[in-house]
């Protein structure tokens, strides 16, 4: 996918007669799925998202934090995601999309207001799915448990004073021949939709958390290059999320090798995020404070517990089977070849670049 290069303004917004056109376009969900009360109850240490009729839950701190980083006005919001509406029904007709306020506000804030962007954004997103149906196709929590069970991932239960939640990923804990790979990305994927609910996430962002103690050879060249750049590009490109740092821990020598497989794909400015901290606790605690770190990791705030929020997915699979097991949200829609991710099959420069980088992670091992 083709990042914009130079951002456009917004478009000013030209009052339309949404509702009308809404309804000549029948196939399109204006609402999104219903959430679970009741395990938003037995979860209540991590937010809610926003009411089905769309009504702000940020602070006025968060609203002020969102008026500086994000372009976001109060008194223009409602006026704002009307307009981005608009554009979807005008210029995708087909698209099967949900049309809420509260979903099309994840990518407007996400790109700063500007509707051109959140608009490619959101048809980013949706063709991740059609690119990738390993990832996508029946996508809910309890065809990750496996995943979930071996401990790869968990968000720690209390976000850090910029108020945004980390999300702590043990790829170690995975080995080539327990599940394919692929699953790893589903479970991360499903904790992204999960995370970027709430509000407060789509303004302060997340931060991520990678201890790579027990990765060896052959969890480094397993992914390969092909597939590194198909997650980059979902998370760099198809998803609505702000990933504000991503720290590394515990990193072994073979890291120089996977890290050469994934930096060709990002941007300038995600690389400049990724903080490698080796083994010194000290300055991983000088980035993500102890108060809110396990103590596996230094912190004070209590054993490393992997199962609240694979509870929590789990209790959430309702929600997950009405947004991802329905038909292609994209059948019908024509996208340009910018949009669509690129090499699907993957080409001889792509095998001869894994098998240069497979011969750097041999030296360095």
């Amino acid at each position: 996918m083709k990042p914009t290069v130079a951002r456009k303004q917004p478009r000013k917004h030209e009052a339309s007669p949404s509702h009308s056109m809404a309804d000549q376009h029948e196939s399109i969900d204006l609402g999104g799925p219903t959430v679970d009360s009741s395990a938003a109850a037995r979860h209540s240490w991590f937010p809610s998202p926003p009411p089905p009729i769309y009504s702000c839950t940020l602070t006025p701190e968060l609203v002020a934090k969102a008026r500086e980083e994000l372009q976001e006005k109060p008194e223009w919001r409602l006026r704002d995601v009307q307009a981005l509406r608009d554009m979807i029904l005008k210029e995708q007709p087909n698209l099967r999309t949900r049309l809420d306020d509260a979903f099309l506000l994840r990518f407007l804030r996400a790109r700063k207001f500007d509707y051109d962007r959140a608009l490619q954004l959101l048809l980013n997103y949706h063709a991740g799915r059609k690119a990738w149906p390993e990832v996508f196709q029946d996508l809910k929590p309890s065809t990750v448990k496996h995943v979930l069970d071996l401990g790869f991932l968990t968000v720690l239960p209390r976000p850090d004073p910029n108020g945004r939640y980390i999300l702590c990923l043990r790829p170690g804990k995975w080995k080539p021949n327990d599940y394919p790979f692929v699953d790893n990305v589903r479970a991360i994927y499903l904790t992204l939709e999960k995370l970027i609910q709430p509000e407060e996430t789509q303004v302060n962002g997340i931060v991520i958390l990678a201890d790579y103690t027990g990765v060896g050879m052959s969890q480094a060249s397993n992914p390969g290059p092909f597939l590194a750049k198909k997650v980059v590009s979902i998370l760099q490109d198809g998803f609505p999320i702000r990933i504000k740092a991503v720290n590394i821990i515990n990193e072994p020598r073979i890291f120089k090798g996977i890290f050469a497989i994934i930096k060709p794909f990002l941007k300038e400015k995600m690389a400049e995020r990724y903080i490698l901290h080796g083994s010194d606790l000290r300055s991983l605690h000088r980035n993500i404070p102890r108060s809110v770190l396990p103590e596996e990791y230094g912190g004070t705030a209590g054993q490393l517990d992997m199962s609240a929020w694979s509870r929590l997915l789990l209790d959430c699979e309702e929600e997950f089977v009405v947004e991802f097991c329905q038909p292609d949200p994209l059948e019908g829609v024509v996208l340009p070849e910018s949009m669509l991710f690129e090499g699907e099959q993957a080409s001889g420069h792509d095998d001869d670049t894994f098998r240069g980088l497979r011969s750097q992670l041999y030296y360095c091992y």
